[in-house]
């Protein structure tokens, strides 16, 4: 139904939480690839679609981020200075690290003028009184990528800022600054942040993860356990490329694609960079395997999904998704009691729990008990292939054609799927 539980926690995001966690279970069900559990938020009661930029045409663009220069193939600038968008920069194949650990130890220092920590708090009501007070509720790490005037801009993950009524950036030099939240996507689980530049000291600049290669060193820098261990470097390989992780979020399940790493990544690391040998920006580090028995293994968003996913949140604040207006739950998380009238062959595919009264879905005629079977003649076994389908192949305005089963007949449902605005 909507309302997904978490799984147990083998699978961690990486920030750090100071205050008790609220403890959450779901049921397991099988993922991609090798992982079995994964994290999870809060589902939305109504399920939007989206159509996350075609990541494809990043690969050729050679433009710098946003004015960043680069010197002796560090990816830092301390003065960037344009209102360009973020871009992919080509990135030279190479399987080894700078061996030169003088020139290392360079461009890991000014790469982390580049690298804040990030503090998010919320407010607090008093337990002997009404006032409030903002507290720390966890924290983590973030990039500066772009300086345009007076304004830095800061990517990070949507976990690390969730539910803050504040958020405090640490700077390089020791400076604190309040940051403005310009936007946040948790499906992709990446926000942007804003501050005022006048303590930046450098920008990094971000590298095309497409060419990426098992065995490529690579550099995590972040605040593990908080900002008492800020810029911390840890050093490893790229274990893996093109990784599926299913997750479970505060916008609904999605399925993460993540460059797979052994470079130590720990709670408080989450939002801080992935650098390749050049100090260019490779992935956000995002999500960890926290198991007994289990060393090595996190996982970062790689640069070409975040590009496109930041521009648009600077360019509008959100992310613009075509908008069904139901909300959905694969049959094999639903009790008898839901499926009296599914026949008996239909073993497969996503019911409709809750309908939006002005959405495309319920102009089009579905109900609340119909079991989507197919879209496009894509197959749907469960609302989250439905959810991928979407997110990944169509867009505001497009017609889909469902295959449905209403009250056990079979029948063909069109509509033309609209954004959530248009509806509310």
């Amino acid at each position: 139904m909507s309302d997904f539980n978490q799984f147990p926690s083998q699978l961690e995001t990486s920030q750090e939480y100071h205050t008790e966690p609220v403890k959450k279970k779901k049921k397991g069900r099988k993922v991609q690839s090798f992982l079995s559990m994964v994290t999870a938020g809060v589902v939305g009661s109504m399920l939007t679609i989206v159509a996350i930029p075609n990541i494809d045409t990043l690969q050729n663009l050679s433009e710098k981020i946003s004015g960043v220069t680069g010197e002796q193939n560090s990816a830092v600038s301390s003065s960037n200075e344009n209102n360009e968008a973020a871009a992919v920069v080509t990135t030279a194949t190479s399987t080894t690290q700078n061996s030169d650990d003088i020139a290392v130890a360079d461009m890991v220092e000014a790469s982390s003028k580049a690298i804040v920590g990030i503090v998010n708090l919320q407010e607090q009501t008093s337990r002997y009184s009404t006032d409030t007070s903002a507290v720390e509720a966890g924290s983590g790490s973030g990039v500066i990528f772009k300086v345009t005037g007076n304004e830095a801009y800061i990517v990070t993950n949507n976990h690390v800022i969730e539910g803050a009524s504040e958020i405090e950036v640490s700077l390089y030099n020791g400076e604190k600054a309040s940051a403005q939240l310009i936007g946040a996507d948790a499906l992709t689980d990446l926000a942007v942040l804003k501050i005022d530049s006048k303590d930046v000291e450098g920008t990094l600049e971000f590298g095309d993860s497409s060419t990426l290669r098992a065995g490529e060193e690579v550099l995590a820098i972040g605040n593990p356990l908080g900002l008492e261990f800020s810029r911390t470097v840890t050093q490893g390989i790229v274990s893996a490329t093109d990784r599926t992780i299913a997750v479970t979020t505060s916008a609904g399940e999605w399925e993460l694609n993540v460059i797979q790493t052994d470079a130590a990544i720990n709670p408080g690391n989450s939002g801080g960079a992935l650098l390749n040998s050049s100090g260019q920006v490779i992935g956000i580090n995002s999500l960890k395997i926290s198991e007994d028995g289990v060393e090595g293994l996190g996982f970062a968003i790689p640069s070409n999904d975040v590009v496109p996913i930041v521009n648009q949140l600077i360019e509008s604040g959100q992310i613009t998704r075509p908008y069904m207006g139901v909300s959905l739950a694969g049959l094999e998380e639903l009790p008898q009691m839901y499926l009296q009238e599914v026949p008996e062959t239909v073993t497969e595919g996503a019911m409709v729990m809750q309908i939006d009264s002005s959405s495309a879905a319920a102009k089009a005629g579905l109900a609340v008990g119909d079991v989507i079977v197919s879209i496009d003649d894509v197959k749907v076994t469960n609302s989250n292939d439905l959810r991928k389908y979407l997110y990944n192949d169509l867009s505001v305005g497009d017609e889909i054609t469902l295959k449905v089963y209403s009250k056990g007949q079979e029948k063909t449902v069109t509509m033309t799927l609209t954004d959530q605005q248009a509806t509310s």
